[in-house]
């Protein structure tokens, strides 16, 4: 068994819960839109992330994957100044019983293009591991090369902004239901550009924008969540007719595991 689903299995030692399930619930209305948005429930994701700079600004999206390990994307910039914040729903609601952490270190894929975007995916390793509670809990990560065909139900979520002209971010955590695309029609909105490393998702009245990158798109199988994506780039306008491009997530299993079974 690779170590980051030994560790996991360990720290969930003291929940009934394994990766991937809630103790709180999603309602989800099948029109939710990140852009445009619809509020999540309170807790109902949560391995959810918020990295944050020290002030508490909002600099990206992130997923948690096991109790000391975070995953995120490359153009966050995600650095050892940042904080990660775990369990947050309204950012501007600071009796929340959020778990702040910092960062030990941050590890980049060593394939990351810039000007293709591809491998676009980091990893963050927590200075300490975090204890599980209702609304901190890891996602599954899918197996190597599994594939998903589109007729699973898909989320994402984030705190990105609900329009492009919004000067601010909302404050409380958005979620959207949305349709995976075949790359083949992705490459309709974008070109030529969209590799086997990424998953398109979302352009059917619900997309993601500025903020939710380095987010989850997860993905339901017989009542368990999977990451199968993590926010990356999409429409500079933020569309809810264009769909976002995620870093699939099924390519990356051999590296993640191994990171973390090196550190």
């Amino acid at each position: 068994m690779a170590l980051l689903w030994l560790l996991s299995c360990l720290a969930f030692a003291s929940t009934a819960l394994g990766c991937g399930e809630q103790d709180i619930y999603p309602v989800l209305s099948g029109f939710a839109r990140v852009a445009n948005g619809e509020e999540a429930v309170p807790g109902s994701w949560p391995w959810q992330v918020s990295v944050q700079e020290k002030d508490g600004w909002h600099v990206c999206g992130g997923s948690l994957i096991s109790s000391r390990w975070v995953i995120t994307s490359i153009t966050c910039s995600v650095s050892t100044a940042h904080l990660v914040v775990l369990g947050e729903h309204d950012r501007g609601n600071n009796t929340e019983a959020v778990k702040t952490l910092s960062i030990e270190q941050v590890f980049t894929h060593p394939d990351w293009s810039p000007e293709t975007k591809e491998f676009d995916v980091a990893l963050i390793k927590l200075a300490k591991p975090v204890g599980f509670t209702k609304t901190v809990l890891p996602i599954c990560i899918p197996p190597e090369g599994e594939e998903y065909t589109g007729l699973e139900l898909c989320v994402t979520t984030g705190w990105g902004l609900t329009r492009n002209s919004a000067f601010f971010s909302p404050n409380k955590l958005q979620q959207a239901v949305v349709p995976l695309l075949l790359n083949l029609d992705c490459e309709a909105f974008f070109g030529s550009t969209i590799s086997d490393t990424m998953v398109c998702a979302g352009g059917a009245g619900a997309s993601a924008c500025t903020g939710d990158i380095g987010g989850p798109l997860a993905c339901e199988r017989y009542g368990v969540w999977y990451l199968i994506g993590v926010a990356s780039w999409g429409s500079n306008t933020c569309t809810s007719t264009s769909p976002a491009v995620y870093s699939r997530v099924t390519t990356f299993r051999t590296w993640i595991d191994g990171i973390v079974m090196a550190n």
